[in-house]
């Protein structure tokens, strides 16, 4: 099934559309897993890969019947080497045997052949190696820097494979202005050319919704510009990060939805990872994050059914 096509049946049977971080910050996981490990810093990387697991595992858990997707961010796994890399393949297992999709935030390219290695360890069953049992996200996000010879093997992958990928169109981070908002000789800026390309590259891979596997990043703090992004990239689900604790809210992220609410995964990292350290939930954290996860759907949820309307109410 094409990946745009899954994620909608998740969001239909889920009534939600919330993706949740995946991103283990050693001194942040609770003392409870961490004390027989090192303490405030892991004795060896194993003990790192066994605690960060045991943690996703039960977050996971938490979260299976609310979220569509979980993203686990590759940064906070390769600071421990071997070990950490180990942690996020076997999160990824984890995660899809739970029945969560997942979505690699690895933000790979590079020029044509090194995008389709790239492609080859991220989107296809196609190592080397030849007991490989790898396996692997439903999609990634990948940065359009190198043009289309750097998109081009994903977008095959995508076909082949039935993946996804999350191209970054416009971020949330501060700076992301500095290069994204300056304009070109047509007047268009950075972020509007590559969500046209971004249009383009999607096009001929459409599903059985209309949409296709070429996603766009758009994040939260982006209000003002998210609705033309939607108006350019009619056929691109948007990943959204930046709710919760990087200042994101409801309001910003419903101009990212189209017309029948759908179109937008909406992620949440620190604020559900960590939301046992909140006074409002429980010291547990699978049960914080469990309601943390439920309380995020429910808010988007209330906004959604104002204007434009909930999905499967559509679908009924």
């Amino acid at each position: 099934m094409n990946f745009a096509d899954r994620i909608i049946e998740e969001v239909l049977v889920k009534k939600s559309h919330v993706c949740v971080g995946l991103d283990p910050r050693w001194q942040r996981i609770p003392r409870s897993l961490r004390k027989n490990y090192g303490g405030s810093r892991p004795d060896t990387a194993e003990a790192a890969r066994q605690v960060i697991e045991a943690f996703n595992e039960g977050l996971l858990e938490a979260v299976k019947d609310t979220a569509v997707a979980v993203k686990p961010q590759i940064a906070f796994y390769e600071i421990y080497g071997e070990k950490g890399i180990e942690a996020f393949w076997n999160t990824v297992k984890i995660a899809q045997n739970k029945g969560l999709l997942v979505i690699g935030d690895v933000k790979r390219n590079d020029i044509g052949s090194t995008a389709a290695a790239y492609s080859r360890a991220y989107l296809e069953n196609s190592s080397p190696v030849r007991d490989n049992d790898r396996v692997l996200p439903d999609a990634i996000t990948i940065n359009p820097y190198f043009g289309s010879d750097g998109i081009e093997p994903f977008l095959q992958s995508c076909e082949k494979n039935d993946r996804g990928v999350f191209i970054l169109v416009r971020t949330s981070n501060p700076s992301a202005a500095e290069v994204q908002d300056q304009k070109l000789v047509d007047g268009a800026t950075v972020g509007e050319k590559i969500a046209g390309m971004v249009a383009e590259w999607g096009d001929s891979l459409k599903g059985e919704n209309g949409y296709s596997p070429v996603g766009a990043v758009v994040g939260a703090s982006c209000r003002e510009e998210a609705a033309e992004l939607r108006a350019r990239m009619s056929s691109s689900y948007f990943l959204v990060p930046g709710y919760g604790a990087q200042g994101g809210g409801v309001e910003d992220v419903i101009p990212c939805f189209d017309y029948e609410g759908l179109g937008a995964l909406v992620n949440s990292s620190r604020g559900i990872d960590y939301a046992y350290e909140k006074d409002e939930y429980s010291d547990d954290y699978r049960r914080a994050a469990k309601k943390a996860v439920q309380d995020m759907s429910e808010k988007i949820n209330s906004a959604l059914a104002e204007d434009p309307g909930l999905a499967w109410e559509e679908a009924e």
